[in-house]
């Protein structure tokens, strides 16, 4: 199959790197904004097999007969080029978000479902084999009735000023993908959130309206509570753990020798602490494109379609109204 890429930076790069190695894939058409970046990238790949190209435009790649496209360009390209691929009945794998707003992703949805095309949205902790064995876990009833969740997403390091005014906010940025991931592994929804948020480190997220840290407290709809935590500064290391707590077992997820946290007293220091979220999900990145060459090959329903993504958006805009107001939010009151 002959896949096209648009973007070329970081998330892109992996992604080409890992769609290089699958045996369906025959060729890689990559395009960017910048066709300097797409052909460096092309070259740093080339050879073959399978063949790995760059265009000189991203509306090159709507021509280059494509069997699938990976959608991984700016946030605010997502939309637009996603609604360009389904009205080509060309199925997409997009980066989340799928848009920089509610409205956008509820068009994006909309758009999706209507032309009946498959659209893959890369919550990729979902492939993380941690995590599935914790769904798993759960929904064979060796936890019995979970009464509580934990999850958290700790970056090293905050990401450039810049980024930040238009990155939509710690919650819908970063926060969103532990929210996603309670539903994913609990099977169940979240009703109502309670959300604060801080500022302790640099002035810039503050200017830009967002907070450096935040929590936020979930009710499920069987009445489990979850707890979510983020935090753009966590300096030991990258740090992305789930916990389910049941009547009858606990587990975690995420809690291994390379963990960012030591035990006291007297712990050990963990083993070269992970970096980042690429070098901590390498494996689910590695699993959910090959899940995309599966949905594209008709082998598999879409593991992960554009109406969790909108749902996971929808808890992430409750928990931002929740920390602004100062109160509990219902998610009905955000939903479309």
């Amino acid at each position: 199959m002959r896949i096209g890429l648009a973007g070329a930076g970081r998330i892109g790069a992996r992604h080409a790197a890992a769609l290089r190695e699958l045996p369906e894939v025959e060729a890689v058409i990559i395009a960017d904004a910048d066709p300097g970046r797409a052909r460096d990238l092309a070259a740093r790949l080339g050879g073959g097999p399978p063949g790995v190209t760059a265009l000189e435009t991203v509306e090159g790649l709507f021509s280059a007969g494509l069997d699938g496209l990976v959608v991984a360009a700016a946030t605010d390209a997502h939309a637009a080029l996603v609604e360009r691929a389904v009205a080509a009945r060309t199925p997409v794998f997009c980066e989340k978000p799928l848009a920089s707003d509610m409205n956008g992703t509820f068009q994006v949805v909309r758009a999706a479902a209507g032309a009946g095309v498959p659209v893959q949205v890369g919550f990729q902790r979902r492939f993380d084999a941690g995590n599935a064995a914790a769904r798993e876990a759960l929904a064979s009833g060796r936890l019995g009735w979970l009464h509580t969740v934990r999850s958290c997403s700790f970056d090293p390091a905050p990401p450039p000023a810049e980024y930040v005014p238009t990155s939509g906010g710690l919650f819908r940025d970063c926060m969103i993908h532990d929210l996603d991931l309670i539903r994913f592994v609990t099977g169940r929804e979240v009703v109502r959130v309670m959300a604060v948020g801080a500022n302790r480190g640099d002035d810039f997220f503050r200017e830009a309206g967002d907070v450096d840290t935040g929590s936020a407290l979930l009710v499920l709809d069987d009445g489990t509570l979850g707890q979510v935590s983020a935090t753009r500064y966590n300096a030991a290391g990258y740090d992305a753990r789930l916990e389910l707590f049941g009547s009858k077992d606990s587990v975690i997820t995420g809690l291994d020798d390379r963990t960012p946290a030591t035990a006291l007293p007297d712990g050990d220091q963990p083993r070269a602490p992970y970096g980042g979220f690429m070098e901590r999900f390498s494996d689910a990145y590695d699993a959910e494109l090959r899940a995309f060459a599966d949905v594209v090959a008709g082998r598999r329903a879409n593991p992960c379609p554009p109406e969790e993504a909108l749902e996971a958006f929808y808890l992430a805009e409750a928990c931002e109204l929740s920390m602004r107001e100062g109160r509990f939010v219902d998610v009905e009151e955000v939903r479309r």
